[in-house]
Protein backbone atom coordinates (compact mmCIF):
# COMPACT_ATOMS: atom_id res chain seq x y z
CA UNK A 1 0.00 0.00 0.00
CA UNK A 2 2.95 2.43 0.65
CA UNK A 3 4.94 3.99 -2.32
CA UNK A 4 8.76 3.57 -0.82
CA UNK A 5 10.28 5.42 -3.90
CA UNK A 6 8.97 9.26 -3.26
CA UNK A 7 8.62 10.05 0.56
CA UNK A 8 5.51 11.75 1.74
CA UNK A 9 6.45 14.93 3.34
CA UNK A 10 2.91 15.13 5.00
CA UNK A 11 3.17 11.53 6.47
CA UNK A 12 2.35 11.46 9.65
CA UNK A 13 1.88 8.68 12.18
CA UNK A 14 -0.78 7.88 15.36
CA UNK A 15 -1.74 4.66 17.41
CA UNK A 16 -4.72 3.59 18.03
CA UNK A 17 -6.21 1.23 20.43
CA UNK A 18 -9.94 0.82 19.92
CA UNK A 19 -10.26 -3.28 20.68
CA UNK A 20 -9.12 -5.97 18.73
CA UNK A 21 -6.57 -4.74 16.00
CA UNK A 22 -8.06 -7.25 13.49
CA UNK A 23 -11.28 -4.98 13.80
CA UNK A 24 -9.58 -1.36 13.47
CA UNK A 25 -7.12 -2.39 10.68
CA UNK A 26 -9.70 -3.26 8.21
CA UNK A 27 -11.50 0.12 8.90
CA UNK A 28 -8.58 1.89 8.18
CA UNK A 29 -6.80 0.49 5.13
CA UNK A 30 -10.35 1.78 3.56
CA UNK A 31 -9.77 5.34 4.76
CA UNK A 32 -8.54 7.59 1.96
CA UNK A 33 -5.21 9.10 2.74
CA UNK A 34 -3.86 6.23 4.92
CA UNK A 35 -0.90 5.41 3.30
CA UNK A 36 0.17 2.09 5.49
CA UNK A 37 -1.67 0.70 8.86
CA UNK A 38 0.60 -1.96 10.82
CA UNK A 39 -1.65 -3.80 13.82
CA UNK A 40 0.82 -4.42 17.17
CA UNK A 41 1.33 -3.63 20.62
CA UNK A 42 2.14 -1.22 22.47
CA UNK A 43 2.54 0.93 25.97
CA UNK A 44 3.69 -2.45 27.70
CA UNK A 45 6.82 -3.02 30.18
CA UNK A 46 7.70 -6.64 27.83
CA UNK A 47 9.87 -5.38 25.13
CA UNK A 48 8.73 -7.40 21.91
CA UNK A 49 6.05 -9.54 23.65
CA UNK A 50 4.19 -11.77 21.65
CA UNK A 51 0.42 -12.29 20.53
CA UNK A 52 0.66 -15.31 23.33
CA UNK A 53 1.90 -13.35 25.54
CA UNK A 54 -0.29 -10.04 25.10
CA UNK A 55 -2.84 -12.34 25.88
CA UNK A 56 -1.93 -13.44 29.37
CA UNK A 57 -2.47 -10.04 30.22
CA UNK A 58 0.46 -9.95 32.22
CA UNK A 59 2.36 -7.35 29.59
CA UNK A 60 0.30 -4.30 29.99
CA UNK A 61 0.47 -4.19 26.23
CA UNK A 62 -2.14 -2.99 24.23
CA UNK A 63 -3.23 -4.17 20.50
CA UNK A 64 -2.86 -1.25 18.26
CA UNK A 65 -3.05 -0.12 14.74
CA UNK A 66 -0.25 2.66 13.62
CA UNK A 67 -1.53 5.14 11.21
CA UNK A 68 0.79 6.53 8.57
CA UNK A 69 -1.32 8.86 6.82
CA UNK A 70 -0.84 11.86 4.46
CA UNK A 71 -2.00 15.14 6.99
CA UNK A 72 -2.91 16.84 3.25
CA UNK A 73 -5.11 14.60 2.42
CA UNK A 74 -6.87 13.44 6.13
CA UNK A 75 -6.36 15.00 9.08
CA UNK A 76 -5.84 13.86 12.38
CA UNK A 77 -9.11 15.16 13.96
CA UNK A 78 -11.05 13.23 11.11
CA UNK A 79 -9.11 9.85 12.16
CA UNK A 80 -10.09 10.62 15.49
CA UNK A 81 -13.31 11.11 14.55
CA UNK A 82 -13.90 7.68 12.68
CA UNK A 83 -12.07 5.88 15.52
CA UNK A 84 -14.43 7.19 17.51
CA UNK A 85 -17.87 5.79 15.71
CA UNK A 86 -16.13 2.49 14.89
CA UNK A 87 -15.42 1.22 18.71
CA UNK A 88 -17.02 1.87 22.34
CA UNK A 89 -14.76 4.20 24.14
CA UNK A 90 -17.23 3.92 26.99
CA UNK A 91 -15.79 0.23 27.67
CA UNK A 92 -13.04 -0.40 30.18
CA UNK A 93 -10.88 -3.03 29.14
CA UNK A 94 -13.32 -4.45 26.72
CA UNK A 95 -14.77 -4.17 23.08
CA UNK A 96 -17.71 -6.49 22.51
CA UNK A 97 -16.66 -9.91 23.50
CA UNK A 98 -13.05 -9.13 24.27
CA UNK A 99 -11.90 -8.75 27.52
CA UNK A 100 -8.78 -7.95 29.23
CA UNK A 101 -6.17 -4.80 29.22
CA UNK A 102 -5.31 -5.46 25.51
CA UNK A 103 -8.89 -4.17 24.18
CA UNK A 104 -8.05 -1.30 26.01
CA UNK A 105 -9.39 2.70 24.51
CA UNK A 106 -6.47 4.10 23.66
CA UNK A 107 -4.73 7.18 21.69
CA UNK A 108 -1.12 7.32 21.49
CA UNK A 109 1.04 9.84 19.96
CA UNK A 110 4.08 9.57 18.42
CA UNK A 111 4.62 13.76 18.15
CA UNK A 112 3.99 15.56 21.16
CA UNK A 113 2.38 17.81 18.64
CA UNK A 114 -0.66 16.16 18.25
CA UNK A 115 -1.73 16.19 22.18
CA UNK A 116 -3.79 19.38 21.90
CA UNK A 117 -5.64 17.87 18.65
CA UNK A 118 -5.96 14.82 20.52
CA UNK A 119 -7.22 16.33 24.10
CA UNK A 120 -9.70 18.70 21.71
CA UNK A 121 -11.18 15.64 20.02
CA UNK A 122 -11.12 13.27 23.34
CA UNK A 123 -13.04 16.06 25.58
CA UNK A 124 -15.60 16.89 22.94
CA UNK A 125 -16.36 13.23 22.50
CA UNK A 126 -16.41 12.44 26.34
CA UNK A 127 -18.95 15.59 26.55
CA UNK A 128 -21.33 13.83 23.82
CA UNK A 129 -21.36 10.71 25.91
CA UNK A 130 -22.00 12.13 29.42
CA UNK A 131 -18.17 12.19 30.95
CA UNK A 132 -18.13 8.30 30.10
CA UNK A 133 -15.43 7.53 27.74
CA UNK A 134 -12.24 5.57 29.02
CA UNK A 135 -9.95 6.31 26.34
CA UNK A 136 -6.50 7.22 27.63
CA UNK A 137 -4.32 9.65 25.78
CA UNK A 138 -0.69 8.54 26.12
CA UNK A 139 2.85 9.12 24.48
CA UNK A 140 3.38 5.75 22.44
CA UNK A 141 6.19 3.63 24.41
CA UNK A 142 7.77 -0.17 23.31
CA UNK A 143 6.13 -0.33 20.25
CA UNK A 144 6.43 -3.93 18.42
CA UNK A 145 4.69 -4.77 15.22
CA UNK A 146 2.61 -7.91 15.32
CA UNK A 147 3.36 -11.59 14.24
CA UNK A 148 2.96 -11.17 10.53
CA UNK A 149 0.10 -13.92 10.66
CA UNK A 150 -2.28 -10.94 12.19
CA UNK A 151 -1.40 -8.41 9.36
CA UNK A 152 -4.04 -7.41 6.75
CA UNK A 153 -6.00 -10.26 8.95
CA UNK A 154 -9.52 -9.77 7.63
CA UNK A 155 -8.44 -9.29 4.22
CA UNK A 156 -6.98 -12.36 4.15
CA UNK A 157 -9.91 -13.89 6.00
CA UNK A 158 -13.09 -12.48 5.19
CA UNK A 159 -14.94 -15.66 5.80
CA UNK A 160 -13.16 -17.00 9.27
CA UNK A 161 -16.18 -16.77 11.58
CA UNK A 162 -14.60 -13.73 14.18
CA UNK A 163 -14.32 -11.95 11.04
CA UNK A 164 -17.34 -12.20 9.51
CA UNK A 165 -19.51 -11.39 12.88
CA UNK A 166 -17.09 -9.11 14.05
CA UNK A 167 -14.76 -7.65 12.05
CA UNK A 168 -17.20 -7.51 8.72
CA UNK A 169 -20.10 -4.94 10.61
CA UNK A 170 -17.66 -2.84 11.70
CA UNK A 171 -16.30 -2.20 8.66
CA UNK A 172 -20.15 -1.63 7.47
CA UNK A 173 -20.66 0.94 9.68
CA UNK A 174 -17.80 2.80 8.55
CA UNK A 175 -18.79 2.34 4.90
CA UNK A 176 -22.14 3.77 5.77
CA UNK A 177 -21.02 6.93 8.67
CA UNK A 178 -18.17 7.77 6.11
CA UNK A 179 -18.87 7.40 2.35
CA UNK A 180 -16.91 10.38 1.32
CA UNK A 181 -13.67 9.30 3.32
CA UNK A 182 -13.19 5.86 1.58
CA UNK A 183 -10.61 4.67 -0.57
CA UNK A 184 -10.92 4.80 -4.38
CA UNK A 185 -8.13 2.70 -5.43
Amino acid sequence: MTDTTTPNVHAKVITLGGGCFWCTEAVFVRVQGVLDVESGYCNGHTLNPTYAQVCEGDTGHNEVVRLTYDSQVISLRELLEIFFVIHDPTTLNRQGNDTGTQYRSGIYLSDEADREVAQLVLNEVNTALSGRVVTELQALNNYSPAEDYHQDYFERNPHQGYCAFVVAPKVQKFVQSFADKMRHD
